[in-house]
């Protein structure tokens, strides 16, 4: 049978908009929006105010690609491949995942590791004071957004460019999604700059939640308990890597997008 055309591929990003609204992000920041009283969260803030990224220019933009992607007539498919690219795109993901699980964990990256003193010297342990500064955490996490978007940038270009080359009846999708990349590139890169105010916002929240609660049972603060199990700097420590992981899971929605293409096609040649 043969692969889809330009209507399947145009239903992938008619979807965009819930995949995003519906988003682990969207719903970590909606979790994390205090709530002020008598008033009930409402789930649609985050993801309506997220989602309003196109403008006029941009839909006419994205309306031409689609449409001289229908209009094209596909070219002949190469039997044989389908099941083949999708294994190797498949390994593609899988290898940016491993990559990505390292920097959402803060490893330090291989062949860098801490200097020792020249005198052989223990280094100094963390200083837990330091880190209840939120200027430490914020360069983290902008430092590692740089890698994540460095990571999966290149991630895009490399499943559209094996899709184009090997597997010819998706090369009006290739095409499209290099248009959907640059048509939505502003406006993502102004929604992930806004995810560091949303956990500096966190932190405060988890330091107040702390010393209210030392307060409140007439305890001393122990800061070298803060970053231990239970301590509020560890559980800002999961909140950091939890926003880096959903951030990635919606910057890999092109990919998936494009993969989950192949395998379509891949399981309609065959039936």
């Amino acid at each position: 049978m043969e692969p889809t055309g330009g209507a399947g591929h145009h239903g992938i990003f008619l979807h965009s908009h819930h995949r995003l609204h519906s988003s682990a992000l969207v719903r970590l920041l909606q979790h994390w929006m205090p709530v002020a009283p008598g008033r009930a969260r409402r789930e649609v803030d985050v993801g309506e105010e997220i989602s309003q990224w196109l403008s006029t220019v941009d839909a006419v933009t994205l309306s031409r690609a689609l449409r001289a992607m229908e209009e094209s007539a596909p070219p002949a498919s190469a039997d044989g491949q389908w099941a083949d690219v999708c294994d190797q795109l498949n390994a593609l993901v899988v290898a940016a995942r491993a990559d990505l699980a390292a920097v959402v964990q803060g490893r330090v990256a291989a062949g860098r590791l801490p200097r020792a003193r020249a005198d052989n010297t223990p280094l100094d342990p963390p200083d837990p004071v330091a880190d209840a500064d939120f200027a430490p955490h914020s360069a983290r996490y902008l430092a590692a957004q740089k890698q994540i978007e460095a990571r999966l940038t290149a991630l895009r270009a490399q499943v559209r460019s094996q899709l184009a080359v090997a597997l010819p009846p998706l090369r009006p999708l290739a095409e499209l999604d290099a248009v959907m990349e640059q048509v939505m590139a502003g406006r993502e890169q102004r929604l992930w700059a806004t995810l560091a105010g949303h956990l500096e916002r966190r932190m405060a929240w988890r330091r107040e939640r702390h010393d209210h609660t030392l307060a409140a049972a007439g305890c001393a603060d122990d800061p070298v308990r803060w970053k231990q199990a239970g301590g509020w700097l560890h559980a800002f420590e999961r909140d950091l890597q939890a926003l880096l992981q959903a951030e990635i899971e919606v910057r890999l929605e092109p990919v998936l997008g494009l993969l989950e293409a192949a395998q379509s096609n891949d399981r309609k040649r065959s039936e």
